[in-house]
């Protein structure tokens, strides 16, 4: 199914994707992963190997946690592909996804990358448990996201604006029957029955700890921004889409500036997809955990397939067949 001449695109998922244990199958058999979780460990500053062995789903939840652990699995699997000699000819990522693209396209450094998805988990933390205080601090005041399923993107934004409901906002535009919004446990919840009026299927709370890609993550932006600054990043040595624009990123400098308008803008993932395909890929790989992406990336019309490629024996089995 798959050789070093397959032309294929990997797309890195976001927080949400993390589970227990995993990237560590890629430790027991990668001197690169190996790599990694030393990279990993010491920008965290503890044993990585340790927190994703002894972890429960609920701590690998908080953005503090969560951004570097994925972001680790993400560019395992990735260096397990290049360890077998398949290389990307595009990349793009869900959200926090971007950072691992970011290196896979030679914009920035793993140990980079690792020390900015720490900063940029704390900063999120930061602000979300902020938000949750200015709210009542209880467990069901988080902010959060929902996804809504069933409607079409224009008519989910078009619902945002309609209904009134402060601190509500469309952020994850990814599929046209999925749109995930963004906001307050309050707006959430006065938002959720007005969705299935208008004809929603579903409406699911996210496993995400933040209202992420929204003006309510500003405060985030703030704190994150000098991290940026301080961090090289050069020109994309392959295509490298961005989720604020849908398109391709022509610079370092442009890549930089994104990262940062990333956090309070939308994800546009639907036109990504689409600029994708137009490159003449023959298959996508969700290099990552879990299988979220290859859902949205059947749900975009694009008539290609879409694989996984975020564990050991996923990899094993595009080679093997």
């Amino acid at each position: 199914m798959v050789n070093n001449k397959t032309k294929a695109a990997f797309l890195f998922p976001g927080q949400g994707a993390q589970y227990p244990g995993m990237a560590l199958d890629f430790l027991a058999l990668s001197k690169a992963a190996a790599a990694l979780f030393a990279l990993a460990s010491e920008a965290m500053g503890r044993d990585m190997e340790a927190l994703l062995r002894d972890s429960d789903a609920e701590f690998l939840k908080r953005s503090d946690i969560a951004q570097p652990t994925v972001t680790l699995a993400n560019l395992c699997a990735a260096a397990f592909l290049k360890d077998r000699d398949l290389k990307p000819v595009c990349v793009a990522g869900h959200s926090l996804g971007e950072y691992a693209a970011l290196v896979s396209a030679g914009v920035i450094s793993p140990a980079d990358c690792l020390k900015l998805v720490v900063a940029r988990g704390k900063a999120m933390q930061e602000t979300v448990e902020h938000i949750a205080k200015q709210s009542g601090g209880a467990t069901d005041s988080a902010p959060g996201m929902a996804a809504v399923i069933g409607l079409a993107p224009d008519q989910v934004e078009a619902l945002v604006k309609s209904l009134g409901i402060a601190d509500l906002y469309a952020a994850n535009i990814n599929s046209p029957r999925q749109v995930v919004v963004a906001g307050t446990a309050k707006a959430l919840a006065a938002a959720e029955e007005k969705f299935k009026e208008a004809g929603a299927k579903r409406v699911l709370r996210l496993q995400v700890a933040g209202p992420f890609h929204s003006p309510l993550m500003a405060e985030a932006a703030d704190l994150f921004g000098p991290a940026l600054e301080s961090t090289t990043f050069k020109d994309p040595a392959i295509p490298l889409f961005s989720n604020v624009s849908g398109k391709a990123v022509s610079s370092g400098a442009e890549a930089r500036d994104l990262a940062l308008q990333q956090i309070t803008s939308p994800v546009r993932w639907i036109a990504e997809e689409h600029a994708i395909a137009a490159l003449g890929v023959e298959m996508a790989l969700e290099t990552g955990p879990g299988k979220a992406l290859q859902g949205l990336w059947k749900d975009s019309g694009v008539e290609l397939p879409g694989f996984p490629a975020g564990k050991v024996e996923e990899i094993s089995a595009l080679f093997n067949n």
